[in-house]
């Protein structure tokens, strides 16, 4: 087992494709608009991929560990490229400098371009194996550690120094585990199993909270794997042969999906956030904004429309948000306009074009909701059909249980595109019966969600 530093170059290349998207995987949601420490929202950071230590967050919902399992197909002599990738909770404090030597903790430090405040840096950790795909017959663990860690940075106000920056990563401890087994089929596919567990031994205080576990924990984790030559097969959409073996893999707070160009199945990555195959990031996106949540046109035009007083703090906040800003404040009318919206694809229409869509009900003459009829219990329904409700559970509208063993007269019955049938009723005794009719409103119900009451 040796370390990757020396990643063959074709695999190197490829695992670079692959970063732009685990790169913003790794950011997701590190800083939120409006960029500054005392926005509510960036007070609660770090929702994905967070393993905590193994004694705090059994009862809070957070994991210490995350398992990938997928199917891959080496070949002979081939090599597993490993790269956990996450972030390290960088706890910095503020500090000013106190008349006649010295340095007091303060809330805010104010400088001309900045105002500097306590914040929690993320600092980016990688640990890579490259490993013979033999050698994983048997469980390969490797254990690693990132020793604790202090930094101090002097503050100047131009030239004259008005203060300095404390920064603490506290000890992190981890192991990676490694396995691959045969699965039985007609190629020589193998199940590749990694797991990922933070083993710090830290021990929380009875009062600390999810602050004092994150220096601990590794933030944003997920995994790069690559083979020298072999191929990995889609979880999402696997061949018809491997959809068992598939369906048998086991994922743990993360999801497998293959990364690079379509048509290409060398590199995996796991991503604690759901993604589809060969996820790409926008061409049109000027740079990482880091809240996929929303638009990078609005989080631009917002960025740009903020306070001065508020660009200082964004600035003073972390060295990742000063550059939003400084992006939204250069980026060029042309670049704004390309974030406005994008065709993905066109397709060309041979022959005259449809003066209607595909499937237009009111033009079907074999669609009739008025004289449609439905077989329900042996029994035909239609309009004018009486009918007692019984709606399921897995209906969106919670306010329509209310209405379970009310009787209803069905007004029409409608079929959709996908093939589905809804009838559309009033329900008996509504004073307001005749208006919803009039209106054409009226509330839907399935054929299961129904009881006739008499023959139509």
């Amino acid at each position: 087992m040796t370390a990757a530093d020396t990643l063959p170059e074709e695999l190197d290349s490829r695992f670079a494709q692959a970063r732009q998207i685990a790169d913003a995987v790794l950011f997701e949601g590190y800083v939120l608009y409006p960029y500054r420490a005392s926005a509510a929202k960036n007070r609660l950071r770090w929702q994905f991929g967070v393993l905590v230590p193994s004694g705090w967050g059994e009862d809070s919902g957070e994991h210490s560990h995350q398992r990938t399992e997928c199917l891959m197909e080496p070949r002979p002599g081939d090599r597993l490229a490993v790269e956990l990738r996450f972030l390290r909770a960088q706890r910095r404090t503020v500090e000013r400098a106190v008349p006649g030597g010295g340095f007091e903790p303060v809330e805010e430090l104010e400088l001309a371009d900045r105002v500097l405040v306590p914040w929690d840096e993320g600092v980016e950790e990688r640990i890579e194996l490259l490993l013979p795909v033999e050698e994983l017959t048997e469980e390969v663990a490797h254990p690693f550690r990132l020793p604790a860690r202090s930094e101090t940075e002097a503050v100047l106000d131009g030239s004259t120094p008005v203060g300095r920056l404390l920064r603490r990563r506290e000890q992190v401890d981890g192991v990676l585990r490694l396995t691959a087994r045969e699965v039985p089929g007609p190629y020589a596919a193998q199940r590749l199993t990694v797991v990922v567990e933070n083993t710090t031994g830290w021990t929380p205080a009875p009062q600390d909270g999810r602050d004092a576990a994150l220096p601990h924990s590794l933030v944003s984790a997920h995994l790069l794997l690559g083979l020298d030559r072999g191929s990995f097969l889609s979880v999402t959409d696997p061949p018809e042969w491997a959809r068992a073996a598939v369906a048998e893999c086991r994922n743990e707070h993360t999801w497998p999906v293959l990364a690079g160009p379509p048509g290409r199945c060398r590199v995996l990555l796991s991503s604690p956030i759901i993604l589809e195959d060969h996820p790409s990031v926008a061409p049109e996106s000027p740079g990482a904004l880091y809240d996929a949540t929303e638009i990078d046109e609005i989080l631009a035009l917002r960025t740009a429309a903020l306070t001065d007083r508020e660009k200082r703090e964004a600035r003073g906040t972390d060295e990742r948000a000063g550059a939003v800003i400084d992006l939204a404040d250069s980026m060029p009318p042309e670049v704004l306009e390309r974030l406005h919206g994008a065709v993905r694809g066109l397709r060309e229409i041979t022959g005259n074009a449809p003066d209607q869509p595909w499937w237009d009900p009111g033009d079907d003459p074999e669609v009739d909701p008025e004289r449609d009829r439905v077989l329900v219990a042996g029994r035909q329904v239609g309009a004018g059909s009486r009918v007692v409700l019984r709606p399921g559970r897995r209906r969106t509208d919670a306010q329509d249980l209310f209405l379970d063993g009310r009787t209803a007269v069905v007004e029409a019955v409608l079929h959709d595109v996908d093939g589905s049938v809804h009838l559309a009723v009033t329900v008996e005794d509504d004073p307001g019966a005749d208006l919803w009719r009039a209106q054409g409103r009226f509330r839907y119900f399935q054929p299961d969600e129904i009881t006739p009451l008499e023959e139509s």
